[in-house]
């Protein structure tokens, strides 16, 4: 997924963070969704190392081929979430197992999903050259 998103095919970005106890990059494959006209970041495995450094540092990098944005991020509660979750699994199919709503499942059994799927809302700072 990785050299996919270095490409720029397919859905994937790398997420670009900094670690939170060593301050080095970090890359992780993600795919951001676009759902009520904003951009989303999910962690589809919970909270795992990218999630608490973008915790950490509030901003994060996108790459995807030549293109780089710098983000805010700002996570979300379970109500905002709920309606992105349902979103994401629509678009990121291979994740599907590690949610307990089917795809048609109503946005209410999504908000159930969102203490274990984080959800942020990307705010763009600038465009990387």
């Amino acid at each position: 997924m990785a050299v996919l998103a270095r490409v720029g095919l397919g859905p994937f970005s790398l997420l670009v963070t900094v670690g939170r106890r060593t301050g080095q990059q970090r890359m992780t494959p993600v795919i951001p969704v676009a759902h009520d006209g904003r951009r989303w970041l999910v962690a589809p495995y919970g909270s795992v190392g990218w999630v608490k450094n973008a915790r950490a540092a509030g901003n994060v990098e996108l790459r995807r081929g030549r293109t780089r944005g710098v983000f805010d991020v700002r996570e979300v509660d379970a109500d905002e979430a709920a309606p992105v979750l349902k979103r994401y699994v629509a678009v990121a199919s291979a994740t599907r197992p590690y949610f307990d709503a089917a795809p048609d499942a109503p946005v209410a059994d999504f908000r159930a999903e969102a203490d274990r799927h984080p959800v942020f809302e990307l705010t763009p700072l600038r465009l990387a050259p």
